[in-house]
């Protein structure tokens, strides 16, 4: 068969890079793809928005399955214009992908299910905002209530903090139109997870659970990125807590979207703060998340088209993952000024040995080949290195030995990328 992947970052490299090793599938396209997929999967330059042309490249091409990786062309509607057009195509359509694309539905949602979740209000004017932050008391979060990219989430100390901040997205334009609407919300405390699943409408398959580390600088400080890194499994979830999710958290909220008449078909994902009175949602996303995927790719065993194509079938009730033991970790590296205004241009050195180093893979993110083929930086998050270990505790070992083989002008990453799995497992 062959197999289209929508996107050009790092997820969608371990995506491509996983499918191509099916012993069923023939080929790989990727649209818009990069210069680093192109070395596991035939690149074609169409942008992730131009929802008509990918439809045209998937059947001109033949492709028999398409796997959409960023949320952009989920909440445009490429999956309603690919059913449309009789191809077949893995992912929330447009009503489904609201539950990421807009975090005031998606919190109605939970209150609907009856799924714990932080407490909240929607604003489009400055003065109740503060008002209802005030009552909350600080700190408070404050959250675009469209797509940012990752970066639309702001933890606001007091109140000064919570006005600039509110002014800033309804009246200085700070996120565009992601930031037209906030949602003002109950700071949590607990440890952040990443509870990715699939699912066909109805019946849902958990993946590993993972955890990413978002803010910018070691020890959890600076601004909210896309991700600086993630590991798998995350010893915050074990096999029973696990089930709990599944059970009070992603049925009730997919069952409470089909009441509503919407059938979620794809990835369901819960970013989860375990407090002491449990699992709360702080967010949903409508797809894998990038750079939580990079480490579950590496972990997955079994046919990643398999299990998509059981749910594009409805038929996720009949098939199950199967995990390697090791653990995986992903350490993003970063272009200097990231995740501000960023460099872009400088020569990469050192990929090969990277990829050298036991149990390591590079995965691009934002990378090109310059005039004289040198890779050079591209984008804000350049590269995730991933590497599996026995334990989690050389699975990091391993990564941070192959990011020391990588050299540009002003490279940053984070040193402490999973340090609360140490902390938990002690190795």
């Amino acid at each position: 068969m062959r197999v289209l992947i929508i996107g050009s970052g790092g997820r969608e490299h371990a995506l491509a890079w996983k499918v191509a090793q099916d012993p069923h599938v023939k080929s790989v396209l990727a649209a818009p793809g990069s210069a680093g997929i192109a070395e596991c999967a035939e690149c074609i330059a169409i942008a992730v928005d131009d929802i008509e042309g990918l439809a045209n490249v998937a059947a001109e091409r033949g492709a028999d399955l398409t796997i959409v990786g960023p949320e952009v062309p989920l909440a445009a509607g490429i999956v309603d214009c690919f059913e449309a057009r009789g191809l077949r195509i893995f992912g929330p359509n447009r009503s489904a992908a609201r539950l990421e694309a807009s975090k005031a539905f998606m919190k109605s949602v939970l209150v609907d299910a009856g799924v714990p979740t932080a407490r909240y209000g929607e604003f489009t004017e400055i003065a109740p905002a503060l008002r209802f932050a005030a009552e909350l008391g600080f700190p408070v979060v404050i959250k675009a209530d469209g797509l940012a990219a990752g970066k639309g989430v702001v933890i606001c100390a007091d109140a000064r903090e919570a006005r600039d901040t509110i002014s800033s997205m309804l009246e200085g334009g700070s996120f565009g139109d992601a930031g037209r609407r906030v949602v003002v919300e109950e700071f949590l405390t607990g440890e952040e997870v990443s509870f990715l699943a699939l699912t066909d409408g109805e019946n849902v398959i958990p993946l590993e659970p993972s955890q990413d580390h978002k803010t910018v600088f070691d020890a959890d400080r600076g601004p909210n990125t896309g991700g600086m890194g993630a590991y798998s499994p995350a010893p915050v979830i074990d096999a029973a807590m696990s089930q709990y999710v599944v059970r009070h958290v992603l049925t009730p909220t997919i069952a409470t979207l089909r009441a509503r008449g919407v059938h979620f078909r794809g990835v369901l994902y819960a970013g989860l703060m375990m407090t002491a009175d449990g699992p709360k949602v702080l967010e949903y996303n409508a797809r894998f998340g990038d750079p939580e995927c990079q480490p579950l790719m590496m972990r997955l065993e079994s046919s990643l088209v398999e299990l998509v194509e059981a749910c594009v079938d409805g038929r996720a009730d009949r098939v199950r993952p199967r995990w390697s033991r090791d653990a995986a970790v992903c350490v993003v590296m970063t272009a200097e000024g990231y995740p501000g205004a960023y460099r872009k241009g400088d020569v990469i050195e050192g990929l090969d040995d990277a990829r050298a180093c036991e149990g390591a893979m590079v995965f691009h993110a934002g990378t090109a080949r310059d005039d004289a083929g040198r890779w050079v930086t591209a984008g804000g998050r350049v590269l995730g290195v991933t590497a599996r270990g026995a334990t989690i505790g050389t699975a990091i070992e391993r990564a941070y030995r192959a990011v020391a083989c990588i050299r540009w002008r002003g490279v940053h990453y984070r040193k402490d990328i999973g340090h609360r799995a140490l902390a938990a497992r002690g190795n």
